[in-house]
C-alpha cells in the first residue's frame, strides 16, 4: 500500500514537470504573472460586455412585453 502511495506521487511530480505553467519561473515581482493578470483582464472586459448585452436585450424584452400586454 504505501508502495502505491510512493509510486503515486512520483508519477504525479513527474506529470507536473512536463505542464507548461502560466508564469515565467525567471522573472520577479508581479512581471511574474503577466500572462495571468492580461487572461484576467479579458475575462473581466468579456463578461462585462456579454452583461450589458443581456441586460440590454432584457430591458428591451421587458418594455417590449409591458408594451404588447397593454394593448
Amino acid at each position: 500500500m504505501i508502495e502505491r502511495a510512493r509510486n503515486f506521487i512520483v508519477e504525479v511530480k513527474a506529470e507536473l514537470g512536463k505542464a507548461q505553467w502560466p508564469w515565467d519561473f525567471r522573472e520577479k515581482g508581479l512581471k511574474r504573472y503577466k500572462e495571468i493578470s492580461d487572461s484576467t483582464v479579458v475575462v473581466v472586459v468579456a463578461m462585462l460586455l456579454l452583461g450589458g448585452y443581456v441586460a440590454i436585450f432584457d430591458l428591451i424584452s421587458v418594455n417590449l412585453v409591458g408594451f404588447l400586454t397593454a394593448l
